[in-house]
This record gives C-alpha cells, sequence and structure tokens, in this order.
C-alpha cells in the first residue's frame, strides 16, 4: 500500500490542550486550530518525503524506514527519529517520549501522537 498522495485535514481531536504540552505559545495556538492543512507525502519504497502546509507554514520532511533522520515537529523543533513500519499501513516512532502512529486505510490518513495521557488526532481524506 502507497502512502503517495495529497490529504487535507478533516479534523482533529484535543489540538488546544496538545500544542500547549507541547508548549506553544497561546496565539499561535489559536491561529493553528482552525487553519487548512494539507499534508503531501510521496513514498519511494523505504524513502518518505512529507510537506505538511497549514496556512503560510510550511514543514518538510525526510525520512527512510529503520534509518534514524531528522525531522521537524510541530512546534519547530528538530529532532532525531527511526520511524518504523508495521505491516504495510502503519508507520510508527517515538518522538521525545511521545508515540507517534500514521495510519493509512484505503483514502484516510490518521495521525495519532500520544504524550502521557494526552492524545492529539487527526484524521485527512486523499484529496
Amino acid at each position: 500500500m502507497s502512502f503517495t498522495g495529497k490529504y487535507e485535514l478533516q479534523y482533529q481531536e484535543n489540538f488546544e490542550p496538545f500544542m500547549r504540552a507541547l508548549g506553544l505559545p497561546e496565539d499561535q495556538i489559536q491561529k493553528g486550530k482552525d487553519l487548512k492543512s494539507i499534508s503531501e507525502i510521496v513514498q519511494d519504497g523505504k524513502k518518505f518525503t512529507t510537506t505538511i502546509t497549514t496556512g503560510s507554514k510550511v514543514v518538510k520532511n525526510e525520512f527512510t524506514i529503520g534509518q534514524e533522520s531528522e525531522i521537524e515537529m510541530l512546534n519547530g523543533e528538530k529532532v532525531k527519529v527511526v520511524v518504523q513500519m508495521e505491516g504495510n499501513n502503519r508507520l510508527v516512532t517515538d518522538v521525545k517520549g511521545m508515540k507517534s502512529v500514521t495510519e493509512l486505510n484505503g483514502d484516510t490518513i490518521t495521525y495519532t501522537m500520544t504524550m502521557g495521557d494526552l492524545t492529539l488526532k487527526r484524521v485527512s481524506k486523499r484529496i
């Protein structure tokens, strides 16, 4: 199953409390919560390039399954991660004590990030 495609954010759960826990300023949280978000994913075998455009902010990351890569998080911080693939439709990694899971089901991508007992869930559809 290929992740390649463009996906538009349909809805998200717990965005505000999760961003507060990450330490984002309140004005950025309020600006970001209602912005349209488009994710573009290009998969070439085990190599991925993701570009997430939210309003005027663009975050581009590249990683290869099973290899250490540096990625930029939602709050702008750059961190080193190793992304693993489970089955043929789940990307899983641990980022600074948070578990990140990206799951593709048909034309829907569900991105779940868990930190302690707080979970951010973002659901996007292929466009």
